[in-house]
């Protein structure tokens, strides 16, 4: 970190960003000059309110953010009801160091942070950025793509987090925090109408079920989009969903002393996902084939006979029970079990007709999914020379999948070609070959670990914080493929079958020091150590080379941190510098199987990220909120560990990390105003603008794709009787855009998002007092 130098190139110009510990220790102190100066000079401004102050989790505690040596974003709730923002993924516009990669099914779907997340299909990996939902940790990434209900406000935790929220959380935390359930009765009923065919309703209620002893709420959705994709096919648009489903939460108080918490959640998600939207034709003869499909990256149309879906069963319970033990001393426990169930059809023949020279594909894939859960925390008073937050953590996973593919491969034909090398084939004048493979297996996982972390009040303005995590880890596996096929075909394996077990220990921590330069300037330098326990590449084409488990994961960062607010805490400008090395990080590798590429999950050797972050608020006026961030970072591969029998090349050190851009910016402006007639009216806009992006690993001129801005935008009239009515314009640039490329055997895939175009839609909603 003395000496942090990036080259991020936009377009073949050159921005070198040098900044020494040096520079940000000066810039820190002229900072808490200035800020101590005017804390003796303070001039408030008549009818300016504050900014609202944040108040987070992320040590396991409810502090001040602005207090927390934590590099952390916070979304509220309210941004992502106007934003139209309907899950963690859709945050991406609104947290620069947040990205997210699609896939064809949510099970292989994983969010990125500085540069760093596992995407793998294995159910015998977990993510590098843990996701937290009312304490509860998600253990695969998929559960958590589903809508959220009922959000109070998201915290995005940047970098290792594994002391306190998990060993699976070495790059950061998605931390969810739903609304408790209000005392008075209330409620709301909100409906939301888009072009597309996009329609969302959904409706809570919270109230006292037993004075003094019992609160309760219930909130519940239902949303469909017919899509943006068109399947000439059949004349239907895909790339659409249809989801349902509620959030119950009740609140037991015994007594003054006890707090018990009660959550029962349930969601069901049908999507029509887009898995053949070609961007580029590499192979000629495919792009002769795909007529009338004209290949290309604003391309919204596909051609095949079988319709590609997905469905998507997630549903848990929790119970959270707080008891003070007095003095100050809280006992927190976090019992939970969760179910999720994924069935996912997808149609890779991507062309009707099959031909000689391209075999037809299609997939039908199960995963049935249980986990079990608990955490004792004790959680010691402030206010003394040190205190403390410990605990114990248990968790069980068991994952079942059966995945079936079938290729059909046409040696000969007699019918006429459409052009040289393309030869159409139909039964009875040609000679097909149906090859099905069909892959059961499952895996098992055991976790238990130990955590405490303490911070030290050396004086009243410096602390010294330390923290560690004792962690065990236990997976196993079952796998058996069979195969019409002896020999390898494309896609598909030979018949195969292996078990295998593994374990390991690890050790996660952190220390660090914090000191308040003023009452509202604080910094901090932190260094953390992150452990991602071991790994099976389990998956349906699985061999002998993938039966060797993975090591565990280990990373080593280091941060510096400023945060400060103007004692009118009308401004807040909070500043990270970190620098991050990963050793045997486990990420997908990009490799060809008998002809096909698919994709490897390895310890890839040693990558590192660092950067520069940048979050801002503001209230200049009366009646206006300005936020914005931005993030600059460097993420690479430094010494790339060539897997046993790799047929790509592994000539990737010094690469770029797929999706991992090198810079990313949004800022937000809400402005309200009471207009003369009653009421309110709001003005809301957000920009969000990153640099050019690479989606693969090696990286390849094919799957790059060019710096890109969105800008959203609403307009309100909010009411005092409750009602709101809202005009919501996304994409309003119409800038055209992709969330991800894949290359194919003689193709590139692309992943079309909802906003790849301009769209509108109205908001009607009524809350209830």
């Amino acid at each position: 970190m003395n000496n942090l130098v990036m080259q991020i190139k936009w377009d073949g110009e050159i921005l070198r960003l040098a900044a020494s510990s040096k520079s940000i220790a000066a810039a820190a102190l002229y900072a808490a000059a200035t800020l101590a100066h005017a804390e003796t000079n303070a001039d408030s401004t008549a009818g300016v309110k504050i900014l609202d102050t944040v108040t987070v989790t992320a040590t396991r505690r409810s502090e001040p953010v602005q207090k927390v040596p934590v590099a952390v974003s916070v979304v509220t709730g309210a941004d992502m009801a106007r934003s139209n923002s309907n899950n963690v993924q859709s945050l991406i516009t609104q947290v620069p160091e947040l990205t997210f990669k699609p896939s064809l099914s949510s099970k292989d779907e994983t969010l990125t942070i500085r540069g760093i997340g596992t995407n793998s299909t294995s159910p015998g990996v977990e993510p590098s950025v843990s996701t937290v939902i009312d304490g509860v940790v998600y253990a695969r990434p998929g559960q958590a793509t589903l809508d959220l209900l009922n959000v109070d406000h998201v915290e995005i935790l940047r970098g290792a987090q594994g002391t306190l929220f998990g060993k699976n959380s070495t790059a950061g935390v998605i931390n969810v925090v739903t609304n408790d359930p209000s005392k008075t009765t209330t409620g709301y009923v909100d409906t939301q109408i888009y072009q597309g065919g996009e329609q969302r309703v959904s409706a809570g209620v919270a109230t006292t079920l037993i004075p003094g002893l019992l609160t309760g709420s219930f909130s519940a959705l239902y949303g469909r989009y017919d899509g943006n994709v068109t399947n000439i096919h059949t004349g239907e648009e895909i790339n659409g969903y249809n989801h349902k489903g509620f959030r119950a939460k009740f609140v037991l108080t015994p007594n003054q002393d006890i707090k018990a918490t009660f959550i029962a959640d349930y969601m069901h998600a049908h999507d029509s996902f887009a898995s053949g939207v070609i961007g580029e034709a590499t192979n000629p003869l495919f792009g002769v084939a795909l007529s009338p499909v004209v290949p290309g990256m604003g391309n919204r149309t596909v051609n095949y006979p079988y319709g590609p879906a997905e469905l998507d069963t997630n549903w848990g319970l929790s119970a959270q029970v707080d008891w003070n033990l007095g003095h100050g001393y809280t006992l927190t426990s976090i019992s939970a079990y969760r179910q999720w169930l994924n069935t996912q059809y997808t149609d890779e023949a991507f062309v009707p007709t099959l031909y000689t020279a391209i075999p037809a594909e299609n997939d039908r894939g199960y995963v049935g999914f249980t986990q079990l859960s608990q955490e004792l925390r004790l959680t010691s008073p402030k206010g003394g020379f040190f205190d403390y937050v410990a605990g114990l953590y248990v968790q069980h996973t068991q994952d079942n999948e059966n995945y079936n593919r079938a290729e059909y491969s046409c040696l000969n034909s007699t019918l006429p070609g459409v052009a040289p090398g393309l030869t159409p084939c139909a039964a009875g004048a040609s000679t097909i070959v149906p090859t099905t493979g069909d892959a059961v297996f499952n895996t098992l996982t055991n976790s238990i670990a130990a955590y405490g972390e303490g911070t030290f009040h050396i004086t009243p303005r410096l602390r010294l914080i330390a923290g560690v995590r004792v962690t065990h880890d236990q997976v196993g596996y079952d796998f058996n493929r069979t195969s019409t096929s002896a020999v390898a075909v494309p896609g598909v394996n030979p018949s195969f079958a292996s078990s295998g077990f593994t374990d390991a220990n690890g050790i996660s921590g952190r220390l660090g020091l914090q000191f308040d330069l003023a009452s509202n300037v604080m910094v901090y330098a932190m260094y953390s150590h992150g452990y991602k326990g071991p790994a099976i590449n389990t998956f349906f084409n699985m061999q002998q080379r993938d039966t060797t488990a993975l090591k565990p994961e280990g990373s080593n960062s280091y941060e510096i941190g400023l945060k400060t607010q103007t004692p009118d805490h009308r401004w807040t400008a909070n500043l990270a510098l970190y620098d991050a090395h990963y050793t045997n990080y486990q990420a997908n590798f990009f490799d060809t199987v008998a002809g096909q590429v698919v994709t490897r999950l390895i310890n890839a050797g040693s990558v590192a990220t660092k950067g520069i972050e940048l979050d801002v608020g503001a209230r200049p006026v009366t009646g206006l909120t300005l936020k914005g961030g931005l993030a600059l970072s460097d993420a690479r591969v430094e010494q790339f560990a060539c897997p046993v029998g790799a047929q790509a090349s592994c000539n990737v050190n010094g690469t770029r990390l797929p999706f991992a851009p090198t810079f990313r910016t949004n800022i937000s402006a809400d402005y309200r105003h009471p207009l003369p007639l009653g009421p309110e009216l709001e003005l809301y806009a957000n920009y969000f603008w990153q640099a050019r992006e690479q989606f693969s690993l090696p990286a390849t001129t094919t799957t790059e794709q060019g710096a890109y801005g969105i800008l959203n935008a609403s307009v309100a009239l909010n009411f005092d009787s409750g009602w709101r009515v809202a005009l919501i314009g996304k994409n309003l640039l119409n800038k055209s855009y992709v969330e991800a490329m894949a290359n194919g055997t003689g193709y590139v895939a692309i992943a079309v998002p909802r906003d790849a175009s301009r769209y509108f839609g109205v908001q009607l909603r009524k809350d209830f007092f």
